[in-house]
């Protein structure tokens, strides 16, 4: 009887465990990484997967090579790995046995810069400068007057206690308003604001930034705050030490200066007077202007011209034409 096909149907189903190739697959377990060298068979990769759906009926075969193709190189790569997880060493867990990874082969480059080293807190460093050590406590702690473990915090924790006992012993001092569940209640506040305060410290002594620096900035910000409202902060109530705004003070030169300065100071003026007429002289009239300067002037001064109407507004007389009898006109 001849079973020659029906082995070579069995053993075409089912390949063999061991990977056999002309360069043999580079696997890294660590990574679950397999590398294939092979050089790429070119007659397989004639067809191009994307164009699968633009072709005839009748080159579908070739589409169903490649694909085959695909696969095979798929499994020896999956086998490999599978062949290398199974040889490292287990460890026993609820789940079943576990392949320990070794450390990984391939060093792939991070996404993102490293991180930077946090700086330490206060009381990191005074318990690294006088050798303390950190102890984790427990989350349980023991009652004794209910005779069970209870936890340490939470709803119905250990640190709760005080709040929720519904019998208090009060002092013999005490207020008639006095009450253990607020005080309780107000000392387990101002806990919670010392550690922001304090969380709030150690952010501003790692941003780098000095003590003085960090201080001249609160106080920038609250000068700007002070004059930030209609009055320029004239009617704000001020807090109890609050330090006095200093503007900025005015400088006037002395009455007995020099002729030297004095003489300078005097040219600068002019130089600046004449700069500027020349540029008032110099601006040309707007063409799109509505405007007619000359005879807004003439019809306001009754065409006497600017300069008589100039004096008149200070207070003077405009000058009369003068007739034959040497006495102006009335």
């Amino acid at each position: 009887m001849d079973v020659s096909n029906i082995l070579a149907s069995h053993a075409e189903k089912y390949k063999s465990v061991t990977v056999e190739k002309e360069t043999p697959l580079d696997v890294d377990p660590g990574l679950l990484l397999v590398t294939d060298l092979n050089p790429i068979d070119g007659e397989s990769y004639k067809l191009a997967p994307s164009l699968f759906f633009f072709l005839p009926q009748s080159d579908f075969s070739n589409s169903e090579k490649l694909e085959e193709h695909l696969q095979s190189l798929a499994r020896d790569g999956v086998q490999s790995l599978f062949a290398a997880l199974f040889s490292l060493p287990t460890k026993s867990s609820a789940d079943g046995p576990l392949a320990v990874l070794p450390p990984p082969v391939y060093q792939l480059p991070r996404a993102k810069l490293l991180p930077k080293p946090k700086p330490q807190t206060k009381w990191e460093m005074f318990a690294k400068a006088k050798g303390i050590q950190k102890k984790v406590r427990e989350k349980k702690v023991w009652d004794e007057e209910k005779q069970e473990w209870v936890d340490r915090w939470g709803r119905h924790g250990k640190n709760k206690e005080v709040e929720e006992q519904w019998i208090h012993e009060v002092p013999a001092n005490a207020d008639i308003d006095y009450d253990p569940r607020k005080i309780a209640r107000d000392e387990k506040k101002a806990k919670i604001e010392k550690n922001l305060k304090q969380q709030q410290q150690n952010l501003a002594r790692a941003s780098g930034n000095s003590r003085s620096e960090r201080k001249q900035t609160i106080e920038r910000t609250l000068a700007s705050s002070r004059i930030s409202t209609a009055s320029m902060g004239k009617f704000d109530k001020r807090l109890d030490g609050e330090k006095k705004l200093r503007g900025v003070k005015r400088k006037f030169e002395p009455n007995e200066v020099s002729g030297t300065l004095e003489k300078n100071a005097s040219l600068t003026l002019i130089a600046k007077m004449e700069s500027d007429s020349k540029k008032m002289r110099k601006e040309p009239r707007p063409e799109n202007s509505d405007l007619n300067v000359r005879k807004a002037v003439r019809f306001a001064s009754k065409g006497q011209g600017g300069a008589a109407m100039g004096r008149e507004l200070a207070g003077g007389k405009s000058r009369g034409k003068v007739g034959r009898g040497g006495k102006g006109r009335r």
